[in-house]
């Protein structure tokens, strides 16, 4: 299974050998799509896909992703960003290149509940999530079978309150042994500290069981059955200090009525739970994904 899953990367990195992105924060002024549209003609690109929003034009904030080839790109990244510069301090620009063939390495966290992780799984073995999935960690045994069997290192790290900050010591240490570039939370339920979060801003998507910022914290679809929900969610944003209120990615809902208990509400949620998950990180992988504030502006 893993040389099948390894062909549909080499083939992607081949097939984008010369794909790059450009991701772009700036004040909104005039000039700003004209000067990049004609940085990239000059520096032989074709712009392939481009998308940009405003808050406001008086005054506002300006966001725009290109998506663009360019022969021998590999060759040219460090002069390309290099001969950036200049353009991005005169737009006072937050700028990023990325590079469709810089597949970016990912760790998966998981508790018991194996839904969420099983669709990453399935939707990186048929080619649709364009990612090297390192490693998987579990505060439970339960995932080790599956996880292997796809031919990824499986890492058992007990975590509870009590034992914490010497867990996140150890996942920490795995995260930096793989050169991890991502973290998809994967039903993980545990709370990571302040520590781990900021060691990795904006590198931890997370999926709450509930439209947010519904019914925040613990047992979710216990406290919705309670007060009589017509409509069920899943959430899936970047972690930050704040528990379960961090920028949201991606949302979708389901309608449920009187009839359905708590459990029948679960079986229902780990449908969307699974489907928002795998959207909000292929289009991380993608870099399609810019945050402002505690927001996210989402090219999709």
């Amino acid at each position: 299974m893993k040389s099948h899953i390894q062909q549909h990367l080499m083939s992607y990195k081949e097939k984008y050998k010369n794909r790059g992105r450009l991701l772009i924060s700036c004040p909104d002024q005039p000039g700003i799509v004209s000067a990049v549209s004609t940085f990239l003609h000059n520096q032989g690109a074709n712009i392939v896909e481009s998308s940009q929003h405003s808050t406001n034009p008086e005054g506002g904030m300006f966001f725009i992703r290109f998506e663009f080839e360019c022969e021998g790109l590999v060759e040219k990244e460090s002069q390309m960003e290099e001969a950036f510069k200049p353009i991005a301090d005169s737009f006072s620009m937050d700028w990023k290149f990325m590079y469709a063939y810089h597949l970016k390495k990912t760790a998966i966290f998981v508790s018991k509940e194996l839904h969420c992780l099983l669709e990453l799984l399935w939707a990186w073995e048929s080619g649709d999530l364009m990612s090297e999935i390192a490693v998987v960690v579990s505060n439970h045994e339960d995932a080790r079978e599956v996880v292997e069997s796809f031919g990824i290192p499986f890492h058992y790290i007990p975590a509870t309150k009590e034992i914490r900050q010497q867990a996140e010591a150890k996942q920490l240490q795995l995260l930096k042994d793989y050169d991890i570039d991502v973290i998809i939370l994967a039903r993980y339920m545990q709370i990571l500290t302040p520590a781990f979060v900021s060691a990795n801003p904006y590198r931890i998507i997370n999926i709450h069981h509930s439209f947010l910022p519904a019914f925040i914290g613990a047992k979710p679809y216990e406290r919705a059955y309670k007060r009589g929900v017509k409509l069920i969610g899943a959430t899936s944003h970047y972690v930050t200090d704040d528990l379960d209120e961090g920028p949201i990615i991606e949302q979708d809902i389901e309608r449920v009525n009187h009839r359905d208990d708590a459990e029948e509400l679960k079986k229902k949620g780990r449908l969307i739970e699974r489907t928002v998950l795998a959207r909000a990180v292929k289009w991380h992988l993608e870099d399609r994904i810019l945050v402002h504030e505690n927001r996210t502006i989402v090219f999709n």
